[in-house]
């Protein structure tokens, strides 16, 4: 693992992020957290989250600190990733259906409105957002970019952690991370 790099795991909010974190940190890679959000019955695992990415666009000083190790970056901040720092983003690819039926499952065990827009109109929005991301992406000489299908790792683990630790230099420990490829968590079958 290149010491200089910052590994960013992206993707949608409930696309696989967590689980990719714990899969990097059983591989041996350090994440940087700051453990505010625990463990819950939506992500029993942990979310690995650092507040400091919601403020990304006034103030990103704290990303040298990020050097080295992994952080979870939802989609959404990724354009506001600064210039000056050498990234490798693991995208989370997910089916949108799952996405979206995952969010509002934790909107109703956390007592919150769930049915505020369509999922026919949730779904659009979140395709257009991708696409635009990831040709965001391409326009980017400072990020390299692997895209992981969630699905495919709940299934069949292997191959693509085997992507993810080249991608990532070849230092990982893979069965350790694919020992995380939990079945048990994975709720939202489509």
């Amino acid at each position: 693992m290149d010491q200089g790099l910052i590994t960013i795991v992206s993707g949608l909010p409930r696309s696989g992020t967590s689980m990719m974190m714990k899969m990097l940190t059983a591989g041996g890679m350090e994440a940087l957290t700051d453990n505010l959000r625990t463990a819950d019955e939506d992500n029993p695992k942990g979310y690995f989250e650092f507040e400091k990415v919601k403020q990304l666009e006034k103030e990103s000083f704290w990303l040298q600190d990020a050097s080295g190790k992994a952080i979870k970056i939802v989609s959404t901040f990724l354009k506001h990733l600064p210039q000056g720092y050498g990234y490798r983003v693991i995208f989370m690819h997910r089916k949108i259906e799952e996405v979206l039926a995952s969010q509002k499952q934790m909107l109703i065990r956390r007592s919150e409105p769930a049915d505020g827009v369509s999922d026919e109109k949730m779904s659009e929005v979140f395709k257009r957002h991708l696409k635009d991301i990831e040709v965001w992406l391409i326009t980017r000489p400072d990020i390299k970019t692997l895209y992981i299908n969630y699905n495919e790792v709940i299934e069949n683990p292997a191959p693509s952690i085997d992507m993810v630790n080249r991608f990532l230099g070849s230092n990982l420990d893979m069965e350790a991370m694919v020992s995380v490829a939990n079945t048990t968590l994975y709720r939202q079958r489509r």
